[in-house]
Order: structure tokens, then C-alpha cells, then sequence
């Protein structure tokens, strides 16, 4: 059918071909991350799929994002004209939104083909069988998927963990990778980070980059059983090393990657303690910021959420007979763990219950590929040599979609890329994938569609604000509701005062 390193090709080759220089890294200095959804359509005969010749799929990346970064909560606009959060898994998934949205326009008013169907119902649509949607990051979601077991090596290929890195605020929003406090002390050409390293006897040995060794990392692996007890936010040593299939006495975990995203108020915190016992794991978080704190949760968590909820969202949930679900989730070349990503985007919410009709905790299949995206931090840091100056993450975030009109978007700090501070507040100062955007899409979709054939839940009540339509998807909102009271109580969740535009 496909491959983790069929999607991963295909992703970068769309990267390198369909989004421009602007709002790419400059060589030899920037780096950034990559995601994107890829639709898969099967053939209508599957009867000849045999291991000898397997049914061959149409692929096709249908939405991507770059990014780093994200903005202060001070910077917060309170009408939806500013991007909170431009990790490129959040740029993907908003771009997604887009072409989701542009696919209903075309369904309703039946001018060409679509990737919906009519529903059962009136007004509401939903996703042709012969489709599924696989998502692609370049690295491991920030937050606790990219907490993983690190093993003790003849030569360690960390610096040492300084006390002072768990209180310092001021860690720049710039990553998915780990260890902010120490990762400039790491980038010395000189230090072990780019020899081979050896496991003790038993175990293979591994090509060591990006600052250390990359756990069970290279193969291509697919989704297996959520071990007992994987949601345990205060894992031993030895927990840590079962989580990941090792076992302590033939390489023993001595640390874990770290990652930025901070604990959120309300969550049982970091130990802070040196080594394996320095995170806790299973704990929402949030993104940090540059001495101002962000209110954008992880993209760990945010993918766990939709993972129950769908990537629609509330407002195409109108429209819809039932979420929209991710199949897959592909990661490129980085340190990983198959059980820190199912811990972080399964584990956690698979004991859900009570949840409305048509959602559900996904069987989400994770895989990894062996290709390394060539503008990661860790390939740009290969090739960089003696550079002079520090390497540093790309400030701009690239948005495409599988659109007619504007496919691309270049961001910085939450604006068009070019924005200033007169024009700020302007129609051109507006991202096509902001909150403000995306609503005025959605209420062109609804202009287009004569009243009597809107769905019922918007039929029955005037409604006015962003706030209003996404608070009468009734359905989305209970599932929510219950997803936050079963699992993520200590959710951060924005005023409503930053969705009362029109």
C-alpha cells in the first residue's frame, strides 16, 4: 500500500518544489520542522491486493506547514487576527482546515468533485470511503513524545545536565528538540555527536547525532500493544527502560531527551532532578516562550486531542456526519521512541468513555522513516562545519494548502511575513489561516448554500459570533467536555472575550 519513507519522500519533494525560499531557513544558519497531511485514495478494486502485488495508492499532500516558534500571551489578539502557535504541526493542521473547507465548498454547490459525500442527514456531509488521511512531522511533537529514554553509552554523547536549566523562563518557543538550556553547549563540531557509538554487549550499535543516541530509533516501526501503566507521570529508571522494551540490566537508562514544553498550572511538575528521573511523563504542557509565557499547549497533546476529536474542529463539525480522523502519523529521522508517541498520542485518553456518537479513541497507526529532512537542525548542523555564528531555528512559518486561491502563506510572529506595526489590524495583516480567516470562510461556505439546506444546528438558532458557531456544534463540544473532564482537566483554555469576532 505505502511507506513510512514513501510519505516522508513525498513530503520533502512537495517541500522543495511547491513552497518558495521565502520563509525557508537560510543556509548554513536556520533550520526549521515539517508537516504535512497526505491524502491516500484507494482503488475501487482491492480484490488484487496480494503480498506478491499489492493495490497501489494514490498519494498526494493536500496541506503543509514549517515552523517554530510561537507568541507570548501579552502578544494574544482578542480578533483572531494573529497566529498563536506556529509549531509546523499546528501549521498543517490549520492548513488542513483550509483545504477541508475548500473540499465542502465544492461538494455543496456540486461544481466539481470532492473527497465528501452526501450524509445521511441534511445538510452534512461526510468523507468518501476510499480515502484516509496520514500525517507527517519531521520530528518528534513537542511535549511528552519527545520525553525518551536515553541509554548509558561507553562515551556519552551529552553534556551535563546544569541544575539552573529548569528554572530558566526565558528558554525561547524556537523547538520540538530537547534541551534548550544546554543545546548550544552540545554544538561543539569537536564532541562526540557525530562518531559512532556502541551499546553494551547485546545490544546494536547506532549512529549518534543531534547530541545523542536515538533509542530504538531508525526502524521502520509500526504501532503495537500500549503497555499497562504507560500513563504513570512518575516513571523510575527502570520504568522509563521498560516503557521503551529495554531492559536495565543490558543498557541502562542514564537521561532522557528533554523537552521545552513546561508543565501546565495544575499538573504535578518536573522533578528537575539530573539524569533519567529530570521530566515526568503523561502531563500536559505548555509551549514555552521567551520570558512571556505562551498559552499554546503542546503538540503532543494537541494531536492526542485530535485524535478523539478529529482535525476539523468545531465549525466544520456543522458539517460533518462525523470527524475527521487521522490514520497514521509518519515521523522522519530523529530520536524516537515508539512507546513515548503512543503513551503520548494514544495512551493517555485510550480509556475515554461515554463519548457522543461518531467519536472515538483512534487506533492511530505510528511509524517512523529513515529519511532526515534536510533543513532539521540536526542535517543543517552536519553540514554546517565551522560556520561562523550560531545556528539558530527559521523565525518564518510557511503555510500550503491544496486550494485554488493563495495556496501559500508566509508568516512571522503570528502575521504576514512584511507586516508592521501600521498596518497591523488591516485586511492584508491577516494570515489566510487565522481564527479570523477561517471563520470568514466558513461564513463564505454558508453564503453560497441556500438557508433551507444548511444543516439542521445551524437552522435552528441565530448565531452570530466565533464564539456562537463553535459552541453550537453541539456534538464536538460534548465530546470535549467529556475529553476534559475524563483526561485533560488542567487544559489551557483561552477566555471567551478571544472569540467574541464577527
Amino acid at each position: 500500500m505505502w511507506t513510512a519513507d514513501e510519505i516522508a519522500q513525498l513530503c520533502y519533494e512537495h517541500y522543495g518544489i511547491r513552497l518558495p525560499k521565502k520563509g525557508k531557513p537560510e543556509p548554513n544558519h536556520e533550520w526549521t520542522l515539517l508537516a504535512a497531511v497526505v491524502k491516500i485514495q484507494s482503488p475501487a478494486d482491492k480484490a488484487c491486493d496480494t503480498p506478491d502485488k499489492p493495490v497501489q495508492v494514490t498519494k498526494e499532500v493536500v496541506s503543509m506547514g514549517t515552523g517554530t516558534k510561537c507568541i507570548g500571551q501579552s502578544k494574544m489578539r482578542k480578533n483572531g487576527d494573529i497566529l498563536n502557535d506556529s509549531h509546523a504541526e499546528v501549521i498543517a493542521r490549520r492548513s488542513f482546515q483550509r483545504y477541508l473547507l475548500h473540499q465542502l465548498q465544492l461538494a455543496a454547490t456540486l461544481k466539481e468533485d470532492s473527497i465528501f459525500v452526501p450524509g445521511t442527514q441534511k445538510g452534512v456531509w461526510k468523507l468518501r470511503r476510499d480515502l484516509i488521511f496520514v500525517f507527517f512531522s519531521s520530528h518528534t511533537p513537542c511535549g511528552d513524545a519527545s520525553i525518551i529514554p536515553m541509554l548509558e553509552f561507553e562515551d556519552q554523547p551529552c553534556c551535563p545536565v546544569f541544575r539552573n536549566w529548569a528554572n530558566n523562563s526565558s528558554v525561547e518557543a524556537s523547538s520540538n528538540l530537547e534541551a534548550p538550556g544546554n543545546e548550544r553547549k552540545c554544538e561543539d563540531p569537536d564532541s562526540p555527536v557525530t562518531k559512532k557509538m556502541r551499546l553494551e554487549p547485546g545490544t546494536a550499535a547506532r549512529e549518534v547525532t543531534n547530541g545523542a543516541a536515538h533509542p530504538q530509533s531508525f526502524g521502520k516501526q509500526k504501532s503495537g500493544p500500549i503497555s499497562p501503566g504507560i500513563n504513570s507521570c512518575d516513571l523510575t529508571v527502570e520504568g522509563l527502560a521498560a516503557v521503551t522494551r529495554i531492559a536495565p540490566g543490558s543498557a541502562r537508562v542514564i537521561d532522557v531527551y528533554r523537552t521545552g514544553a513546561k508543565c501546565v498550572p495544575g499538573e504535578a511538575g518536573d522533578s528537575g532532578k539530573p539524569g533519567a528521573a529530570f521530566h515526568q511523563v503523561g502531563l500536559l504542557r505548555v509551549k514555552p516562550g521567551r520570558g512571556d509565557r505562551t498559552r499554546s499547549m503542546s503538540c503532543s497533546d494537541k494531536m492526542a486531542r485530535w485524535n478523539v476529536l478529529g482535525c476539523q474542529g468545531a465549525l466544520l463539525m456543522h458539517f460533518l456526519e462525523e470527524p475527521i480522523y487521522l490514520s497514521a502519523v509518519v515521523i522522519g529521522k530523529c530520536p524516537y521512541s515508539q512507546e513515548a508517541m503512543q503513551r503520548a498520542l494514544i495512551g493517555r485518553c485510550q480509556n475515554v468513555s461515554a463519548l457522543p456518537k461518531g467519536f472515538g479513541v483512534q487506533e492511530l497507526k505510528i511509524l517512523q522513516s529513515d529519511l532526515l529532512f534536510e533543513q532539521s537542525r540536526s542535517a543543517v548542523q552536519a553540514k554546517r562545519a565551522d560556520s561562523p555564528g550560531r545556528l539558530v531555528p527559521c523565525g518564518a512559518a510557511i503555510s500550503w494548502s491544496a486550494v485554488p486561491e493563495q495556496p501559500l502563506d508566509v508568516t512571522a510572529n503570528g502575521f504576514p511575513q512584511g507586516t508592521t506595526k501600521k498596518t497591523i489590524g488591516s485586511l492584508q495583516a491577516r494570515s489566510q489561516i487565522s481564527k479570523v480567516e477561517l471563520f470568514r470562510s466558513f461564513q463564505k461556505l454558508l453564503s453560497r448554500i441556500a438557508r433551507d439546506k444548511w444543516p439542521h444546528s445551524l437552522r435552528v438558532q441565530k448565531l452570530d459570533t466565533y464564539q456562537e458557531y463553535k459552541e453550537a456544534a453541539s456534538s464536538y463540544q460534548e465530546a470535549w467536555s467529556t475529553l476534559r473532564k475524563q483526561v485533560f482537566g488542567s487544559w489551557i483554555r483561552n477566555p471567551p472575550d478571544y472569540h467574541q469576532f464577527k
